[in-house]
C-alpha cells in the first residue's frame, strides 16, 4: 500500500482514494476564473467543499489553462498567502499549494500549508526542491511537456504511457537524491497538459503502469477540455463526466483525484466502495 505523508501528516494512508478539492483564486482558470479571487469567496468556497467532503484543499494563485500566462511572484503571494493563513486556522484537511515558485512555496508552508503541488515536476525554480526537503512538505510532481503556453502546440509521443511513466520514474529517483523521501512524493501524469485526447485517454486506461513507481497516484481530469470533445459539453456541463473519469482512473490506482465537483465525486467514491470494495481493484 502506498503511503503519502505531508509535514509528518500522513495523507494518504489506504486504498479508498482522497478527493482533493479545487479553489482558483485566479482571474483566469479555465473553468472557474474569478469566482475565489476575492478572499471571503475564496474562504467560503474552500470551506463548502471540506464540507462536502474534500480530503485536502488545493489552492492556485496562477492559472495554468493552455496558452496562459504567467504570473509574478509578488501577484501570486498576494493572491494566495491571506488564503492559505486564514484557511489553516478554519479548516483540519491538509492544504495544498499549487506553484512552481519557491518563495511562493516557502511563505504558503510558513501559513499553515504542507503539501506543494507543481507542474513543473520541481524542474522550474531551482530552489523549490530545496524549500521541499527543508519544510518536510508533501509535493505532487506533475508530467508536462512544454509550458502552459506551448502545451498544447501539436504534442507528440512515440509510446505516451512509457514517456511520461520513465519521466516521472527519473523525477522521483531524481527528487529523492535530493533527500526528499519517496513517501513524500505523489506522481500525476499530467492529463491535458501537453497530450491529445488520445494520450489522455491511453494514460488512463495504462494507469496501473505508473504503480511501480512507489509513488501515490494523482490524477486531475476535472471539466478538462477532452471530456467536452468526448460528450460535446461546455466546461461547466461536465461535472458527469469528470466524476466518471475520476472514478475511472481511482479504480485503475489513482490515490488522489482533484475535482471541482466535490459532493458528486465523495458520493460516487462511496458507493464505489460499498458496492465494489477497493480491495478488489488494489
Amino acid at each position: 500500500m502506498r503511503v503519502w505523508e505531508a509535514c509528518g501528516r500522513i495523507v494518504v494512508g489506504d486504498r479508498v482514494p482522497k478527493v482533493m478539492g479545487i479553489v482558483n483564486v485566479t482571474p483566469d482558470s479555465f473553468s472557474d476564473g474569478g469566482r475565489s479571487l476575492a478572499l471571503d469567496d475564496a474562504l467560503t468556497n474552500a470551506q463548502e467543499l471540506v464540507s462536502q467532503g474534500a480530503d485536502i484543499l488545493d489552492v492556485g494563485g496562477e492559472s495554468s489553462r493552455p496558452g496562459a500566462e504567467a504570473v509574478g511572484v509578488e501577484e501570486e503571494l498576494r493572491r494566495v498567502i491571506p488564503v492559505v493563513e486564514r484557511l489553516s486556522k478554519l479548516v483540519s484537511v491538509p492544504i495544498s499549494v499549487d506553484t512552481t515558485k519557491a518563495e511562493v512555496a516557502r511563505k504558503a508552508v510558513e501559513a499553515g500549508a504542507t503539501i506543494i503541488n507543481d507542474i513543473t515536476g520541481l524542474t522550474g525554480d531551482p530552489a523549490l526542491a530545496r524549500v521541499v526537503a527543508e519544510t518536510g512538505a508533501g509535493v505532487v510532481v506533475m508530467h508536462m511537456a512544454g509550458t502552459p503556453r506551448t502545451m498544447q502546440v501539436n504534442p507528440h509521443y512515440e509510446n505516451v504511457v512509457r514517456e511520461v511513466r520513465d519521466y516521472l520514474a527519473r523525477r522521483v529517483d531524481a527528487i529523492e537524491a535530493l533527500g526528499i523521501a519517496r513517501n513524500r512524493v505523489a506522481i500525476d501524469p499530467g492529463i491535458g497538459f501537453g497530450k491529445t485526447a488520445e494520450h489522455n485517454l491511453l494514460i488512463l486506461r495504462n494507469l496501473d503502469q505508473f504503480a511501480t513507481l512507489g509513488c501515490s497516484i494523482l490524477v486531475g481530469t476535472s471539466r478538462k477540455n477532452f471530456l467536452g470533445l468526448l460528450t460535446g459539453r461546455e466546461v461547466r456541463e461536465r461535472a458527469t463526466a469528470s466524476v466518471v473519469s475520476s472514478l475511472a482512473a481511482a479504480v485503475q490506482g489513482a490515490n488522489v483525484v482533484r475535482v471541482h465537483d466535490v459532493a458528486a465525486m465523495v458520493d460516487a467514491i462511496k458507493v464505489w466502495n460499498a458496492t465494489q470494495g477497493w480491495d478488489k481493484t488494489s
